[in-house]
C-alpha cells in the first residue's frame, strides 16, 4: 500500500522496536541539539524514544512530510504499478505530479530547503530529523549530485540513519542508511 499522508497510521510493534534502536544507534553522537519530525504520526512516534532519551522537545516541520500522493494515497502498489503513470513515476519522476497531490520536484525542493535552513540558522549544531523514505532519498540524491530522475536508486530502510555533515553549501559528507553512529565530520 502507498500510505502517503493518510492520517492515523501508527508504528507496528516492529516499528516501535526499531524506533528504540535509533537511541542506541545514535549513542555515539555526543550532543544532539535539535530534533525535528514530520507531523505524520508514524514519524513522531519514531522520534519519541530519542527525544525522551535526550530530553529534547521534538519540533514539527511540514517540510519533512511524506510526499503527497494525492488520489494514489492508500492504493495498493500492485494496482498502481499497472498504470501508465507508474512508468513516469519510476523512470522520470521529475516530470510527475500526483493527481490532487504533489510533484517530486516540490517534495525534493522542500527537503533541500529544510537542509539549507538548518545550515543557515543552526550551523554547527547536530540536528536529527525524522522524515519518510522518498523525501530522504530525494535529499540524499541531491547531496550526491544525482538527478531526481534517479533518486529511486538510493535505498532507505525503515529507521535507517542517513547523515549529512555540511562543511559549506556544497561540501557534504554523507552516510546513507547506516545502523551505526555516523562520523559527522567533513574532510
Amino acid at each position: 500500500m502507498l500510505p502517503g499522508r493518510a492520517p492515523g497510521l501508527h508504528l507496528s510493534d516492529e516499528g516501535r522496536k526499531q524506533a528504540k534502536d535509533v537511541v542506541s544507534n545514535l549513542a555515539g553522537v555526543e550532543k544532539i541539539d535539535l530534533i525535528f519530525s514530520s507531523p505524520m504520526e508514524r514519524a513522531q512516534e519514531t522520534a519519541a524514544p530519542l527525544a525522551e532519551n535526550r530530553q529534547i522537545q521534538v519540533e514539527l516541520d511540514d517540510r519533512l512530510l511524506e510526499c503527497d500522493f494525492g488520489t494514489f494515497t492508500g492504493r495498493r502498489l500492485d494496482e498502481l504499478s499497472k498504470l501508465a503513470d507508474w512508468k513516469i513515476i519510476q523512470g522520470a519522476p521529475s516530470r510527475y505530479t500526483f493527481p490532487e497531490g504533489e510533484g517530486f520536484i516540490s517534495m525534493s525542493n522542500r527537503m533541500i530547503d529544510f537542509m539549507s535552513w538548518c545550515h543557515a540558522f543552526h550551523n554547527g549544531k547536530t540536528i536529527v530529523a525524522f522524515s519518510h523514505a522518498d523525501p530522504i532519498k530525494a535529499l540524499m540524491a541531491h547531496c550526491l549530485g544525482i538527478h531526481l530522475d534517479n533518486f529511486q536508486r538510493v535505498i532507505i530502510s525503515t529507521c535507517g540513519i542517513s547523515a549529512i555533515a555540511i562543511g559549506d553549501a556544497s561540501n557534504y559528507a554523507l552516510y546513507v542508511n547506516s545502523t551505526t553512529t555516523p562520523n559527522l565530520k567533513v574532510s
